[in-house]
């Protein structure tokens, strides 16, 4: 009966009801772009400010912004015992193509990773803890940076009301987020207590919507916990350090083109740029839109000139930067994924990826 009530309620939906997020999306882009932008500057004032830069800043910029797409790796790498870097380009410049064009892609980037490393030897389960584990780290430093930089911030000017609560509301999601994992990790019974306490509310949740129990969930988490505890008790640090390193290289894109295009210390600090530049991170974790298109955008442009930088030469610097970090990568994600379709030299049967210390025969 409850069975039939669920398919019941999901066929009574209206059609138009899954367009709407993509409608939004598209709706949300086409505002930033089209009204938006359009009062900070033009493609004409993008164009002069490149054209502006010396072929050494342009070559520096150029060196950045290869550096920054290099760094990713390190994190997959790190996370997935026996991939090499090649692998690791091939499967994280194709999946930030996806996550960056397709609406969902997120997910699709997911699916696409999954895929990739089935075809390389690696196992489900070495995919998800790896997946998991930089997923971890990354929102981590998504929740990590906003508070680094309002620390900065109070050395340079007294700290405000505002600055106040930002700083404790992210040192409060940080510390949620690393009591959360500490429980999990802390022995197979408490993960098994989390992993029963997450499926009561998923079930929750599933039942207002017509929908039957999730299972397994303690099972689940126990498994993840043990080879969860089993990588990170011999790659933390590393992790942990692969992980700012990639963050605050794309940092280091966005500051050097404020810089290039003639946004100076004076007008925007490097602490005011990577306070913005961390709550617009911090934004890209709910997806909106593919890529935080249209989105970051906003966020830094609008923050940006706020703290004190031209809008002309602002907007400017965003678009470069975003070109360079969003736009990039699509093209060679593209190339990535034609190169995987058609190379067959690394094709492994499954589950036959080189093992390591950190890779039990049960994985």
């Amino acid at each position: 009966m409850s069975t039939d009530l669920a398919t019941g309620s999901r066929r009574a939906r209206p059609r138009w009801y899954r367009f709407l997020a993509p409608l939004l999306s598209v709706a949300l882009i086409a505002a930033v772009f089209t009204w938006f932008l359009p009062q900070f500057t033009s493609l004409a004032q993008v164009w002069d400010a490149v054209a502006g830069m010396t072929w050494l800043e342009k070559s520096v910029l150029g060196l950045a912004a290869v550096w920054n797409l290099v760094t990713y790796q390190f994190v997959v790498v790190a996370t997935t015992p026996g991939m090499t870097m090649r692998q690791a380009t091939v499967a994280t410049e194709a999946a930030t193509a996806v996550s960056n064009t397709v609406l969902g892609g997120a997910a699709l980037s997911v699916g696409l990773t999954y895929a990739m490393n089935s075809s390389w030897g690696f196992s489900r389960s070495r995919t998800s803890v790896a997946l998991l584990v930089a997923g971890l780290w990354n929102n981590f430093a998504k929740l990590g940076l906003p508070v680094l930089a309002l620390a900065l911030l109070a050395f340079s000017s007294p700290p405000s009301t505002a600055r106040l609560v930002a700083g404790l509301a992210g040192l409060a999601g940080l510390g949620a987020a690393v009591a959360v994992l500490g429980t999990v990790l802390r022995s197979p019974a408490t993960a098994a207590q989390v992993g029963r306490a997450a499926a009561l509310v998923a079930t929750g949740v599933r039942r207002a919507f017509r929908r039957g129990p999730v299972s397994g969930w303690d099972r689940a988490t126990t498994k993840f916990r043990d080879r969860t505890v089993m990588l990170l008790r011999a790659r933390w640090h590393w992790i942990t350090l692969a992980t700012l390193v990639s963050h605050l290289s794309l940092f280091l894109v966005l500051l050097l083109s404020l810089r290039f295009v003639g946004v100076d210390g004076d007008q925007v600090s490097l602490a005011e740029a990577l306070a913005v530049f961390a709550f617009a991170r911090l934004l890209t974790a709910v997806p909106f839109t593919p890529g935080g298109l249209g989105v970051v955008e906003l966020a830094l442009i609008t923050g940006l000139a706020a703290a004190g930088g031209p809008r002309a030469l602002v907007a400017a610097a965003v678009l470069v930067f975003r070109a360079l970090s969003y736009v990039l990568p699509i093209p060679l994600g593209l190339g990535t994924y034609l190169f995987w379709r058609h190379n067959r030299s690394w094709r492994r049967e499954p589950n036959t990826a080189p093992r390591t210390v950190l890779v039990p025969e049960t994985v």
